[in-house]
């Protein structure tokens, strides 16, 4: 009686670690399945070349540069959390030489966001205002995207913990009809990442610590998108 007892106990141990494997490996598949790992991020670091954009007012430094440094250390955020990222620009010249202009560099970004297929853009830049007062992180949206305007206010909200940290207030994400918001049919957004008319900001843009957060805010953004879209 007690081996027929022990053996049943040890069937019955066995199946039940039998199915706790099952679950554990289901789980497995399902976290390495999830569409928030599988999704592709394009990152357009704007101007380059002799297109620098706006200037810093006290030291000169171009937004290009800005853009693009704050384009990898976004890069390096996303992948860390599992995204696919593609940049449009990597390097300081713009993309088809500064003698073809504007129009044929802003035309290839394009062509290089449709063969990514993305699940997103977002184009970093600085913004300017002709008072130093303005500052602060601010987020644009194509208004005739739902997507994209959802897109831009998880953006918007993730970036206004700097903005109430740094500036003392948030902003709403605004609407915008420019060339890298009505390109793709992707939700896309413009992060403009605070004003080098500013010398606060300014101050702020030229610390690699500074945009290693923009980095972390625009991911957690991200993130909250999806998580709103796959919840």
């Amino acid at each position: 009686m007690f081996l027929t007892v022990k053996r049943k106990t040890l069937w019955i141990t066995t199946l039940a670690l039998l199915v706790l494997c099952i679950f554990t490996l289901s789980i497995g598949s399902i976290l390495t399945a999830s569409p928030i790992n599988k999704k592709v991020i394009v990152i357009d670091a704007g101007h380059g070349g002799s297109d620098g954009g706006v200037s810093g007012v006290n030291s000169g430094v171009t937004e290009a540069e800005i853009n693009l440094l704050v384009a990898f250390s976004l890069k390096s955020e996303l992948e860390q959390s599992g995204y696919k990222v593609v940049m449009t620009r990597d390097k300081k010249s713009v993309l088809t030489g500064d003698e073809k202009g504007k129009l044929t560099d802003m035309h290839k970004r394009r062509d290089i966001i449709d063969s990514a297929c993305p699940d997103l853009v977002i184009s970093i830049h600085c913004n300017k205002f002709p008072s130093q007062d303005r500052r602060g992180a601010q987020v644009f949206f194509n208004g005739a995207s739902n997507s994209g305007i959802l897109f831009a206010k998880a953006l918007q909200h993730s970036l206004n913990g700097l903005n109430k940290e740094y500036v003392g207030r948030e902003f709403s994400a605004l609407k915008g009809d420019y060339f890298m918001l009505n390109c793709s049919t992707a939700p896309s957004a413009i992060v403009e990442c605070g004003f080098l008319s500013n010398p606060s900001d300014e101050e702020l843009l030229l610390s690699a610590d500074y945009r290693v957060e923009i980095a972390k805010k625009i991911t957690l953004g991200i993130g909250a998108y999806f998580a709103e879209l796959y919840v």
